[in-house]
């Protein structure tokens, strides 16, 4: 819809009658012809002849031209703005990152897909994940990928889709075939010291255990605490592996308990649902939204017709002037002797 920023300026649309209601007429002084016998003139009719001047008198053209002109001019100094439908913009509450596991180990199919077939547990990984990234309004998301080494594969974003997508596209191995639990806790808190925001949690998904970090995962913890990070550690796979294959519950326990997160075990895709259900309502989210009416500008629709009417005035009287009418009228005189 169309308003005014400033409405009462159209109060001067007016301003041209009032003042020719209630000012004097613009007199024009010319100069007058003598003639001798004025005196006699001025007996006969009993009237003073007084000083020459003209009332100069626009043709209807130039008044309606005149008056649109100005009702323009008034309406772009009120501003006109076209004002859009109400926009709103949900405003993030938590930094979350999610850090998963590549490791070669998490290629065993030990889990079910919702069709009854065998799937590896990364594809188990991402199908829960991908349903858990649908409900984060409100929350801006990163994604850490692990194995032998850790890399941001997605920073703090509110495009959820994109962090979907990336997630989707990780292959096992593709960062290596150990599990630096440590350094990907080290790298998620590079990544946090870039938030403002007060409420900030890890989701550390992995099937193993530690496979030498330059920072053992329990120092990595004391060191997240510091930051007011929250650690919530998740357990995949067999609670009965062995070797390199083998869970460190402990030390995960222990990362979760320092940070003020849980530890969770998911044997099955089900409790991996479970898990990510009890840590979606761990803390609720008040998201501030924003509402906002997108505008623009109109004035200069006006002003440009106004100053078409002015600067095509003269160009017009030249056309008419040229296409045989009707003579104008002349200007009346008030008091002048010719």
């Amino acid at each position: 819809m169309i308003s005014f920023s400033y409405p009462w300026l159209l109060i001067l649309a007016v301003l041209p009658w009032v003042m020719r209601r209630f000012l004097p007429a613009h007199r024009e002084g010319r100069p007058s012809l003598r003639a001798p016998f004025v005196p006699t003139l001025e007996n006969l009719s009993d009237r003073k002849a007084s000083e020459g001047s003209v009332v100069p008198q626009a043709t209807r053209i130039q008044q309606t031209l005149t008056i649109l002109a100005w009702l323009l001019i008034v309406a772009a100094l009120a501003r006109p703005q076209w004002i859009g439908e109400t926009q709103s913009k949900t405003i993030a509450s938590r930094d979350l990152l999610l850090a998963v596991d590549l490791s070669t180990s998490m290629e065993k199919k030990d889990f079910m897909a919702p069709g009854g077939e065998e799937i590896d547990r990364l594809s188990a990984v991402k199908l829960v994940l991908d349903e858990f990234l649908t409900r984060r309004e409100g929350d801006r998301v990163g994604l850490i990928l692990f194995g032998s080494a850790a890399f941001v594969q997605t920073p703090f974003t509110e495009d959820i889709e994109a962090c979907r997508t990336l997630l989707d596209e990780a292959q096992i191995g593709m960062a290596g075939a150990k599990t630096m639990i440590g350094d990907a806790i080290g790298l998620g808190i590079s990544v946090f010291e870039k938030s403002n925001l007060q409420e900030r949690a890890m989701i550390l998904l992995t099937d193993g255990n530690d496979s030498g970090s330059n920072v053992p995962p329990v120092n990595a913890a004391r060191i997240a605490a510091d930051y007011d990070i929250t650690i919530h550690a998740i357990a995949v796979g067999s609670p009965e592996a062995t070797g390199n294959d083998a869970i460190d519950e402990e030390a995960l326990t222990e990362i979760a308990s320092i940070t003020g997160g849980g530890f969770y075990r998911a044997s099955s895709r089900e409790e991996l649902e479970e898990i990510y259900a009890r840590i979606d309502a761990l803390k609720s989210r008040d998201a501030e939204v924003l509402t906002h009416r997108p505008t623009s500008e109109l004035f200069f629709w006006p002003l440009g017709a106004a100053l078409i009417f002015v600067l095509g005035f003269h160009p017009l009287m030249t056309m008419r002037a040229l296409i045989p009418a009707v003579a104008a009228p002349e200007p009346e005189l008030e008091g002048a002797l010719l």
